[in-house]
């Protein structure tokens, strides 16, 4: 079912459409929920936690959108237009849940527990709407709830974004004048010191990995931070306002002009959390960008984003990105994954004559993007704006943690926020693999391609890496991107004849989308093109003792696109000889420029 058939997008203004779109998106959960409220009724999706974390997951996400709402409306909801279901809903779960005589509870705590990753929503309930779901409590109910969420004090965490779970939960039991220890307060956030890169930018802990949980994480929660620690630690609230404007200068250019995300990196099934930064920006009171720029950007992410097949036939978000994909999920993806999306909708804490919902959604290119290139050496990227599609290239740096799919999602030699990405279904066939924007090695029935890098550089006009797909095989490879689209330069030295698939672009193929397939093996170029992009994919042999290069074309499985459930890809193939070779493989990408009709070229 298409977003657009339940849900009013034509009027995203003032607070009351923003929060009519909230309760359309939240609505179909509200009958539900279990007997005991601790739960959501659903199809089950299995993650590697147990079943009751993965229920507290379901119950505990969807406060990530209610909490705000319900941040600005006094004691009495109804009178602020809003149904009190919800709320008499989690006041029931959190009494519930946390009941160890309840059969609806949520079980004990133990090391690197999923519990303590939805304890952060039920924490920020706790800090922005205490009067729906904390004093209306039973000071039993109060005493169970306190007990439980301390529990991530005694449990050992993950040495990530997982250690400001910990201090979102012992600030709320502060604020609520529970039990706490702020001593662990201090050590985690002395800890996250240790995670910090410079011009904004941390990295995710012991992964080393740079991606969305950068923004709709550490810096959502260090902002959630600074906006109720500000008169008892105003030293770290200033650092962290002051990071969060420094790391949007840079943040901004993972979107292009019509607010379409950049797909990079593992817990893309958040979807429109990509944007959720900006909405904390708000919150904490940070106005990176005019606010006519603020509103366009989170009004046309939402539109573009619930515009998509993202809903199943019950109107629940699925697991997946552009489209249901139980493929693309890393094994920490269940039923009630999707709803970490609701963090979009912090902004819904501002007041209804905020200059954000009277402003007039118009996004000024020239404030959000300085330059058509930018250099990001803290985040291993260097990002080019495009206009309607922005692209990110990336030297292939991650940890191999096992998530899934983690080589598709960090070490494709390009990212873009149209063109989308794929993800493997085997390393057999091509076509199972579907390498786009990576050059695949095929040796002894197997596709090799580039899993760790070695060495990277990072310029201001280049992304360097060094990579080695398969043993006696060392490859450099320089990719400069342009206006047209970007350049390949492969420096490969092997030990053994083999061939090598060097991609573009997928392309959407389906009913509505035809595609003109072309192979010119006299210009050693191939291009797929349908009526809303193109990519042309050419190939020159520039040293070396190489046998041949031509063009090739290739038709991906079904479903191994983010975006697109059916995609052809465009390539070169060149066959390697033992030695040294150089190749250039020149990737055209352009959207809604390229014709169909073979004369428009």
């Amino acid at each position: 079912m298409k977003g657009t058939e339940f849900l009013n997008l034509d009027r995203l203004n003032t607070k009351e459409d923003f929060r009519d779109l909230l309760f359309a998106i939240l609505g179909p959960l509200e009958k539900r929920y279990s007997s005991t409220c601790t739960a959501i009724d659903t199809d089950r999706v299995y993650a590697h936690y147990d079943a009751a974390a993965a229920d507290m997951e379901a119950f505990s996400r969807p406060l990530w959108g209610l909490v705000p709402v319900w941040a600005d409306t006094g004691e009495n909801m109804e009178d602020n237009g809003i149904s009190s279901g919800f709320a008499d809903i989690y006041r029931r779960g959190l009494t519930e849940g946390t009941d160890p005589n309840s059969s609806g509870y949520w079980g004990d705590c133990k090391p690197f527990d999923q519990r303590f990753v939805e304890m952060a929503a039920i924490a920020y309930g706790m800090l922005f709407a205490p009067h729906v779901l904390w004093d209306p409590l039973g000071e039993q109910a109060k005493k169970d709830l306190a007990d439980y969420l301390n529990r991530i004090n005694d449990m050992e965490l993950p040495v990530c974004n997982w250690i400001l779970f910990a201090v979102l939960v012992n600030i709320a039991l502060k604020k609520r004048n529970m039990p706490y220890r702020r001593d662990m307060v201090d050590r985690y956030l002395d800890g996250l010191e240790t995670f910090y890169l410079g011009e904004g930018w941390y990295c995710d802990g012991d992964s080393g990995q740079k991606d969305y949980y950068v923004s709709f994480a550490i810096h959502f929660y260090c902002l959630v931070y600074s906006k109720v620690m500000d008169g008892e630690d105003p030293d770290r609230c200033i650092l962290y306002r002051k990071r969060a404007m420094e790391f949007s200068k840079q943040f901004i250019y993972w979107f292009d002009s019509d607010a379409d995300a950049i797909p990079f990196g593992r817990s893309l099934t958040y979807r429109f959390s990509q944007a959720a930064f900006f909405s904390a920006c708000l919150m904490a009171g940070l106005e990176p960008f005019p606010m006519p720029v603020m509103k366009a950007l989170i009004t046309k992410h939402l539109r573009s984003w619930l515009a998509r097949d993202i809903f199943d036939q019950n109107r629940m978000l699925t697991i997946g990105y552009g489209y249901a994909n139980l493929n693309m999920s890393e094994r920490y993806n269940a039923q009630g994954s999707p709803y970490w999306a609701m963090k979009i909708f912090a902004f819904l804490m501002l007041p209804e004559d905020h200059p954000f919902f009277k402003a007039t959604a118009a996004a000024d290119k020239e404030l959000m993007w300085k330059k058509h290139v930018c250099s990001m050496k803290y985040a291993d990227m260097l990002v080019y704006h495009y206009g309607d599609h922005t692209t990110a290239f990336v030297p292939g740096v991650y940890s191999p943690n096992g998530h899934g799919h983690i080589v598709e999602k960090y070490s494709k030699f390009a990212y873009d926020s149209k063109f989308g990405i794929s993800i493997s279904r085997s390393q057999y066939e091509l076509c199972e693999c579907a390498p786009d924007c990576m050059l695949a090695f095929l040796i002894g029935g197997y596709v090799y391609v580039r899993r760790i890098c070695e060495d990277h550089t990072i310029t201001e006009s280049s992304v360097i890496s060094v990579w080695s797909p398969y043993p006696g095989i060392r490859v450099k490879t320089t990719v400069t991107p342009d206006e047209n689209g970007h350049v390949r330069l492969h420096e490969i030295d092997s030990t053994i004849d083999c061939t090598a698939i060097d991609s573009g672009f997928a392309v959407r193929r389906d009913d509505t989308a035809d595609v003109e397939m072309k192979v010119n093996d006299d210009k050693n170029t191939s291009s797929v093109i349908n009526k809303y992009c193109g990519c042309i994919v050419t190939g020159n042999i520039i040293e070396g003792n190489t046998g041949d290069v031509c063009a090739c074309s290739y038709t991906a499985d079904p479903n191994t696109h983010l975006l697109y459930p059916k995609t052809m890809i465009p390539a070169v193939r060149y066959l390697i000889k033992k030695g040294r070779s150089v190749l250039k493989t020149d990737v055209i990408s352009k959207w809604n420029h390229i014709k169909t009709n073979s004369k428009e070229e």
